[in-house]
């Protein structure tokens, strides 16, 4: 299968993962990787430049209809939603807050299986609510790729948990069979 994107949703006990992830991403990853974390909304900055020391990839906070690029990795900023919309592009909302989260997982993913449809690969991590589990469920219904970190490698598994009881999900994975995948989508 040909794969234009990958996007990942997570919360609490997601940031270390998310980390050995983009740590691995080669420099020249031939995808573009959406990030969608629950992040304190008045903390601006400090979240781009920590993932930053340990990935090859540029990762960059879009601004309201940037285009979306292979070899990127991109990251919802505090305190908005982030839709993927048709024309490859990224709109930033501030609507009201789903599932307790601004950004909401579920609103990213839904918008990029939408655009995307079967060429989508959504991943869901660690958090403790249920945002994500209709994200996937959207991604799955698209014919997309859907994978969640097993709830015994999390350290908070009710996220994945939610997505795997919202949808048949493709994987159940550890941290590090996560990354084999996405490294095998690239060769």
């Amino acid at each position: 299968m040909d794969y234009k994107a990958v996007i990942i949703g997570g919360s609490a006990g997601s940031f270390q993962v998310i980390t050995k992830i983009i740590a691995s991403l080669p420099e020249n990853y031939s995808l573009p990787v959406i990030l969608c974390l629950h992040r304190l909304k008045h903390v601006r900055s400090g979240f781009v430049e920590a993932l930053s020391i340990k990935s090859k990839m540029p990762i960059l906070e879009p601004n309201d209809k940037d285009p979306i690029k292979a070899g990127k990795i991109y990251l919802a900023p505090a305190n908005y939603h982030m839709y993927v919309e048709l024309g490859n592009r990224f709109t930033l909302s501030t609507e009201d807050v789903v599932n307790h989260s601004r950004p909401s997982i579920d609103l990213s993913f839904s918008s990029a299986s939408y655009n995307y449809k079967r060429k989508l690969v959504g991943i869901i991590l660690s958090g403790a609510n249920k945002d994500g589990a209709l994200g996937l469920k959207a991604v799955n219904d698209s014919g997309g790729l859907t994978i969640v970190q097993d709830p015994s490698d999390c350290q908070v598994p009710t996220m994945t948990q939610a997505a795997i009881s919202a949808t048949e999900v493709d994987h159940v994975y550890n941290t590090r069979k996560i990354i084999e995948f996405l490294l095998n989508l690239d060769s």
